[in-house]
């Protein structure tokens, strides 16, 4: 689970394209990343709140706040911009994430290894994994869906910010290929998270 964001004024997500889905790796059924509809809004805003519940009770990685963020109106603002990805298997929801143009915040602050300017790479926001679905490959496959839908589409990179702390993950994403690009003030002024670790896979 990568974030730490919350509500920024002014700040929306920027997606496009048509409906998308693609088969899951999994040993036990048949699963699919697609857009998140009108319908889908509300379970999806729960399967998050069950996520940050989860945290909660056990290590709160990415500090997010339940109602807060991740929230209805977080996911309701990505869905209607196109930007709203939720995974299922056998219909249910087993993870959620944003994917769209729009780093909400001073990505210009980062070392990345490559220069690239706002609106030629995506940004992943928000990636969250059944907790009863841990070590499954989720995570896993949603960045490599990530990766396919910024090709596709004509993007030079993937990018996303995480709190430091989140040690779970930076693993999922050094896994996965990405490269470490320093941390950095985003100027998203949330007073308990100054600094975001980012990190970028180019090609």
């Amino acid at each position: 689970m990568n974030g730490g964001k919350r509500p920024q004024n002014g700040s929306r997500g920027a997606g496009n394209g048509a409906r998308t889905e693609t088969a899951m790796t999994e040993k036990d059924g048949s699963g699919k990343i697609r857009k998140c509809g009108e319908q889908d809004i509300l379970r999806t805003a729960a399967f998050y709140d069950r996520v940050v519940l989860y945290l909660d009770s056990h290590i709160n990685y990415p500090r997010w706040i339940r109602h807060v963020y991740p929230s209805e109106r977080s996911v309701r603002e990505m869905a209607e911009t196109g930007a709203q990805y939720l995974c299922t298997r056998d219909e249910a929801i087993v993870g959620a994430f944003a994917l769209n143009a729009d780093p909400q915040g001073a990505y210009r602050e980062g070392k990345w290894k490559r220069s690239l300017p706002e609106g030629s790479y995506l940004v992943l926001h928000a990636l969250a994994v059944d907790p009863d679905r841990q070590r499954e490959g989720i995570g896993s496959e949603i960045l490599r869906f990530a990766a396919g839908r910024a090709r596709s589409e004509g993007y030079r990179a993937v990018r996303a910010d995480i709190v430091p702390e989140n040690l779970p993950a930076r693993r999922l994403f050094e896994m996965n290929g990405f490269t470490y690009a320093g941390d950095a003030d985003l100027r998203r002024n949330i007073g308990d998270v100054p600094l975001f670790s980012l990190y970028e896979l180019n090609w």
